[in-house]
């Protein structure tokens, strides 16, 4: 697992930087403000989060292993892959990005490129507690009156799911609905 790199850039390739290491050229994404920092011909050292698919080997480069740590954070979410979570980084600073998840502002984390209205929701539920700020009483105030009284709600938490997750998958079903019904339409709305 690749952790670190020091070298010197060598190259930009839109969102990527060339990082050469005593001769072999590691690509690395950055975020917008870090990659105009990173000069052609300058040293650099990088906190790596490395993501291994199938077809795929990327590396994603940070200045700070305060912004890998929440880059790392973003990605456990469902919905946010890697492209997602450095498009969610690249519309503000590390600190912006944290206050926005403590505070519930999905408006804020749903203007990043690729990112929808229930994704940035589901960051603020997974996220608000984990983010080194603390979180606002009404940041999850979007989750609307669903509670753990509801008998839907109940039973999707019998499924596996968090009363956060069952509130989200519930949100815009008619509450009057049967129980059965509205846990039909709820699982459905998730694949």
């Amino acid at each position: 697992m690749i952790a670190r790199l020091r070298g010197e850039i060598i190259e930009h390739d839109n969102a990527q930087v060339v990082v050469d290491c005593n001769g072999v050229g590691y690509g690395v994404n950055v975020c917008v403000d870090e990659q105009s920092k990173l000069a052609t011909g300058t040293s650099c050292d990088l906190f790596i989060a490395e993501q291994i698919k199938e077809d795929a080997h990327e590396l994603f480069g940070f200045s700070t292993k305060s912004r890998k740590m929440l880059f790392n954070l973003l990605i456990s979410v469902n919905g946010v892959g890697p492209k997602a979570a450095m498009a969610i980084l690249n519309i503000g600073t590390e600190g912006q990005v944290r206050s926005a998840i403590a505070s519930g502002d999905t408006k804020f984390i749903s203007a990043a490129k690729g990112v929808g209205k229930k994704v940035a929701e589901r960051a603020v539920v997974d996220l608000k507690n984990k983010v080194g700020i603390e979180a606002s009483d009404s940041a999850t105030d979007f989750l609307g009156d669903a509670s753990t009284t509801d008998e839907a709600v109940e039973a999707l938490t019998a499924l596996g799911h968090s009363p956060q997750d069952a509130a989200l998958l519930l949100r815009g079903i008619d509450p009057k609905l049967p129980t059965g019904e509205r846990v039909k339409q709820a699982l459905r709305g998730t694949k």
